[in-house]
């Protein structure tokens, strides 16, 4: 065993730099030293700090002394550092004996593999059709003739793993959408190599979370932890099952918060709800521990492991993010209660504040979030103004965006939140009482429905017709496994035209269907995204219609 001590002689002492070491056994251990400079001159002061975790302690002089492990720090007492940020307090410079060995990490990783499955996924093969993409163009202009052949093609049958978290010990468990996205088949494994059956109970794509059940009762689960009062600088644990290895631990820090990763992403769902607030953290996440937990010291979960920054030569660089526990545990209840996510709106459209803008609004600092516009249909349409910039809402102060979207996402219909705002100069706090979000467009008529190959149809109200700018169109009720599903038609898709024959009601669409000798391309409105698609089913087989 090999001990290190360094004594800074003070501040006379010119051009010397501080290192300290601390070797016990195999591990290393280094203590962060902070450098103050005095006022008026250049000489450097260097400074002690010791995070507040876990299995840190402060030794007397008798202490230290019996103490075959402590490494010695004197130093003499120096001026506290001024023009530090408001929320950061100086720790005044003690002359104090110290140990600090890293975090004793066992306890957090117990806890938190019990509570991590392995989630295998599997996906059927199905068979998809092939067009070009000018056979639209052609026939615009040429006819059918024109239309190339479309070929047939089967995609094999796919299988994916990744993580989930126990949630509650009644079998329910968390994972994000992207791991169990298309799944026909959903297993999980626990640490204790338990196996069951997996039941999709909701999903959210625009949080990328996804919530699945298995029958099982006192089962280990993890207490939620607090991801708002989470520091950068903290210790962390990823827990998880890269590339198929079991129950895999790894270490690091929180690296930032509320961290926006803008189209990198590739996130899907409805764009008006996208929410990038993520949890950066440099512990090793690699394929497989999407859906995993991140842990702190005391085993509770903060965050569900996500996304990693990487290139195609390397899976881990350094750059792993998590979902917050505090938005985590606002979808989970909803999709446990309601089946899906109930979310409110502000009704604005917001964007970062830059030097410039905060020039030409009169900011004492770069910060908050800036309205650049105000929807008519907002529950705070009277109280908010375009170039208004929010700085705080209740007591969390509103840095930047992400930060704003994160809270209104894990708000409820019907909270009261508190906003301070800027103003022409002036600061201004209001209340505003949340409303819920309208649904998308409802497509759904009551009456006879048209069921087609596991798919289900319905007439289009002349309502929405005329909301939606629509001439013709049925709606799409329900989706189940089929030529329809396979080619990509959700619930909620509006279909308007058949081969280019406008679709008028679900009667026309069966004649259309029963006299199609070949494939036909559905021209396809997703209302929700404001989108147009074209969709090849082929009818050439005999067709299951009631």
């Amino acid at each position: 065993m090999r001990q290190y001590n360094y004594f800074h002689r003070g501040a006379s002492t010119k051009g010397r730099f501080a290192l300290l070491l601390l070797v016990i056994g195999g591990g290393i251990t280094y203590l962060k030293a902070g450098s103050f400079y005095r006022a008026g001159n250049k000489q450097q002061n260097t400074a002690v700090s010791l995070m507040a975790n876990p299995g840190y302690s402060t030794l007397d002089s008798k202490a230290a002394k019996d103490d075959p492990h402590a490494c010695s720090v004197s130093q003499e007492a120096q001026p506290i550092q001024k023009n530090l940020p408001d929320d950061v307090v100086p720790r005044p410079i003690e002359d104090k004996k110290v140990i600090a060995p890293l975090p004793d990490f066992t306890y957090a990783a117990k806890i938190a593999t019990q509570a991590v499955v392995h989630v295998k996924v599997r996906k059927c093969s199905k068979v998809k059709y092939m067009t070009s993409p000018l056979d639209e163009f052609f026939r615009e202009f040429f006819g059918e003739r024109f239309g190339t052949p479309r070929r047939e093609y089967e995609v094999p049958e796919q299988y994916a793993t990744g993580s989930g978290v126990i949630y509650t010990e009644n079998g329910f468990i968390v994972t994000n959408n992207h791991v169990i996205e298309g799944a026909d088949h959903i297993e999980v494994t626990l640490q204790d190599n338990r196996l069951y059956t997996a039941k999709l109970i909701g999903a959210d794509a625009t949080t990328d979370l996804a919530l699945l059940k298995v029958q099982e009762t006192k089962l280990p689960f993890l207490q939620l932890g607090n991801s708002d009062t989470l520091e950068v600088g903290e210790w962390v644990l990823a827990v998880g099952n890269p590339f198929n290895l079991h129950s895999t631990v790894t270490k690091g820090i929180v690296s930032a918060k509320s961290r926006q990763l803008g189209d990198n992403l590739g996130q899907k769902g409805d764009p008006r709800f996208t929410i990038q607030s993520f949890i950066q953290t440099d512990a090793a996440i690699n394929q497989g521990n999407s859906g995993g937990a991140l842990v702190n010291l005391y085993g509770q979960l903060v965050g569900i492991n996500s996304a990693i920054y990487a290139n195609s030569a390397v899976s881990f660089m350094g750059y792993g993010f998590a979902i917050p526990v505090s938005l985590v545990k606002k979808v989970m209840n909803d999709l446990m209660q309601y089946g899906a996510v109930q979310r409110v709106m502000l009704g604005v459209t917001i964007s970062e504040v830059n030097a410039e803008l905060a020039k030409k609004l009169g900011l004492s600092k770069i910060a908050g979030a800036c309205i650049q516009s105000v929807d008519p249909a907002s529950p705070c349409v009277k109280l908010l103004q375009k170039e208004d910039v929010i700085t705080q809402i209740n007591d969390h102060k509103i840095n930047k965006v992400a930060e704003l979207q994160e809270i209104i996402a894990c708000s409820k219909p019907g909270d009261t939140i508190t906003i301070t705002l800027f103003r022409k100069g002036k600061e201004k706090t209001i209340n505003v009482v949340l409303e819920k979000e309208p649904d998308p467009v409802q497509v759904v008529q009551k009456g006879k429905l048209l069921e087609v190959e596991g798919a289900s149809f319905s007439d289009l109200g002349e309502g929405i017709k005329k909301k939606l700018e629509l001439s013709a169109g049925i709606s799409v009720v329900e989706v189940g496994k089929g030529k329809f599903q396979s080619a990509g038609l959700k619930k909620g898709h509006i279909v308007i035209a058949f081969d280019k024959k406008p679709v008028h009601n679900i009667k026309a669409f069966a004649e259309m269907v029963r006299n199609a000798k070949e494939a036909a391309l559905l021209k396809v409105v997703d209302p929700a995204k404001g989108t147009v698609s074209y969709l090849a089913i082929d009818f050439a087989n005999q067709h299951n219609i009631r």
